[in-house]
């Protein structure tokens, strides 16, 4: 295959070629991602299922329920307005109570 002199092609020329090869890469994709569907249906058969989102629905993903970002974990000990919910840097507070001797069990809100 001769390769394209991209350096004296005219601005137009480059970008329906770029367009071009967008295209058949997209089309690539979607062929193997067609393919490998194919392969896991053939998969899902040759086990008894009768087809792939059969297998798929049978085996649900678990999921967490996700605690509300304003829900606080943990308060001081002495001052009530200050929380922290256990996500993202401690705050100073549990940091210096940590560093006390306390455990984040001691801080927990009842």
């Amino acid at each position: 295959m001769q390769q394209p002199d991209l350096d004296s092609m005219p601005l137009d020329e480059l970008k329906k070629l770029r367009r071009r090869v967008e295209a058949a890469i997209d089309s690539f994709e979607a062929r193997r991602k067609e393919a490998a569907r194919r392969e896991f249906e053939e998969m899902a058969r040759t086990r008894g299922f009768a087809s792939l989102a059969e297998l798929v629905e049978a085996a649900p993903a678990k999921r967490r329920k996700p605690v509300p970002a304003g829900t606080p974990k943990f308060r001081h000990p002495e001052n009530p307005a200050l929380t922290w919910n256990g996500r993202g840097r401690r705050p100073g507070w549990v940091v210096e109570a940590l560093a006390a001797g306390r455990s984040l069990a001691d801080l927990a809100v009842a």
